[in-house]
């Protein structure tokens, strides 16, 4: 069974994404890599999310075109995604060590 937790998915809400700034759309965006533990019909798990507006996720998951974005490509931008998400978490004490 994959890790699911909905305080670490509702933390998002009020958020600006991580990769542009934007409000209003924010939402914790899955993992798309089978290595991190997505499959057909199997979400990564819960700590494997990253927060980006609806455009950003879009592109992240191949909806639009990763070009005009500053990214090589859609694994690059959810990682960068994902990295400044786990930052904001510790930041913002939603994630405590201790």
């Amino acid at each position: 069974m994959s890790f699911r937790n909905k305080k670490l998915l509702n933390a998002v809400r009020d958020q600006p994404c991580v990769l542009c700034g934007s409000l209003g759309t924010t939402v914790a965006a899955h993992a798309n890599s089978v290595a991190l533990g997505k499959g057909t019909g199997i979400k990564a798990p819960d700590y494997y999310t990253a927060w980006v507006c609806q455009h950003c996720h879009d592109v992240i998951d191949g909806r639009s075109p990763v070009s005009g974005t500053v990214y090589r490509d859609r694994q690059e931008m959810w990682t960068v995604a994902f990295l400044r998400t786990v930052a904001r978490w510790f930041e913002l004490g939603v994630v405590k060590v201790g």
